[in-house]
């Protein structure tokens, strides 16, 4: 049976409608204080229905998981119910909805933090860049990142019980699964790589160690939600927020045989055959190789995101190098991003000053086909200008 974008797929419990996923996207528009999803929110989600299934944008388990202003908890009742009201407005459209699940680690500041202690992170090493916070009138600021304190090893179940609170949350707001979010240098993925993890105890030091965490978390997790519903991103040779490792290929050689063994729900990777770009022809050999090990050892669902066009993912569908694939940008200015492939039409190009904060536009005022082509009068989105 011939596999594109657009056969059904069977993900764990699910049946899914198409092969297109919504990639997780911070967009920073909660609503203030309490980091909390609201109407704005819902509306946004809705809009974006029609994928395969959507993953949320990164949800800090707790305020000590915050790495930027404006981004949604998952840790407070107020934030539960907010999501709730997401949850609600995708299933009423028809919708799947899973949580990606987030704690930043290092990459946050004081100002963001609990009694603004320094962040955690697995080892005592600053990242370069600057953090986005808030002054204290609630206006957007960019410092420079501090260096983090090192957890100690006894502070580490504490961790995991946080993504464990988050999940019994995403639960309880109606969510359809959990993704853990180990990817793009945030604090499991610190704990993953070499360069941000010299610790010397049982969480550092062998790719063994460095990955006890990750899989203490997904073991803890799938007592909550079922492995068929919870599913793991990670990013192989990511360098964003100063990450690396070593030895690449025995980490993820060794995680995804360990993965294997979790029955999940799918494995998330930002594929760095291309290096996330669309533009790019000539493969990442490294990155090709990595990408042909995953495959191998995880026998389970594969989506692959990162620059991602529709000519390529149906070539990789029809190649058989992944089962489903995530579109990121592309689901930011297309809400209807399915039926646009599905008829060869343009796609709206997207706005990156409105990428992160801001009201609704550049947020749910993108056109749909319908829209576009007259067949259907646009919304008003004023009704979203004010929290």
């Amino acid at each position: 049976m011939k596999q594109d974008l657009f056969t059904r797929y069977a993900l764990g419990p699910y049946t899914l409608k198409n092969r297109i996923i919504m990639a997780p996207l911070t967009r920073s528009r909660s609503q203030q204080p309490g980091n909390i999803p609201w109407r704005l929110n819902a509306f946004y989600y809705a809009q974006r229905a029609s994928a395969g299934f959507i993953i949320s944008e990164a949800t800090q388990v707790s305020q000590q998981g915050q790495g930027y202003a404006f981004t949604p908890g998952i840790y407070t009742s107020e934030q539960i119910e907010g999501w709730r009201l997401v949850t609600e407005a995708v299933h009423d459209a028809g919708g799947l909805m899973f949580m990606q699940l987030w704690h930043v680690g290092r990459i946050s500041h004081p100002r963001l933090q609990p009694k603004q202690g320094l962040p955690v992170a697995p080892s005592a090493i600053a990242p370069s860049g600057q953090a986005f916070v808030t002054n204290a009138q609630g206006e957007p600021e960019f410092l420079p990142f501090v260096t983090p304190r090192a957890l100690e090893t006894h502070e580490i179940d504490g961790i995991v019980q946080q993504f464990v609170q988050g999940a019994k949350n995403a639960l309880a707001a109606g969510m359809d699964g959990v993704e853990i979010h180990a990817a793009n240098g945030y604090l499991l993925d610190q704990f993953l790589n070499s360069t941000t993890n010299q610790r010397s105890d049982a969480y550092g030091g062998s790719v063994e160690n460095r990955a006890r965490l990750v899989l203490s978390v997904i073991d803890a997790l799938t007592r909550v939600f079922g492995g068929n519903r919870v599913g793991i991103r990670l990013s192989p040779l990511g360098t964003f927020n100063d990450m690396g490792d070593e030895n690449p290929e025995a980490l993820f050689d060794y995680l995804t045989q360990q993965l294997n063994e979790k029955e999940l729900a799918y494995v998330h990777v930002v594929d760095p055959t291309f290096g996330g770009h669309a533009t790019v022809e000539e493969k990442n050999p490294e990155g090709e190789k990595l990408m042909q090990i995953i495959r191998k050892n995880f026998k389970g669902t594969l989506i692959v995101c990162g620059g991602y066009t529709r000519a390529r993912a149906q070539k990789t569908l029809q190649e058989g190098q992944a089962d489903l694939v995530a579109f990121g940008r592309d689901f930011i200015s297309n809400p209807d991003l399915p039926e646009r492939f599905k008829q060869g039409a343009p796609l709206n190009p997207s706005d990156p000053s409105t990428y992160y904060g801001g009201g609704y536009q550049g947020y749910v005022d993108y056109p749909s086909l319908k829209e576009a082509q007259g067949e259907e009068a646009a919304a008003d989105y004023s009704i979203f200008s004010r929290n």
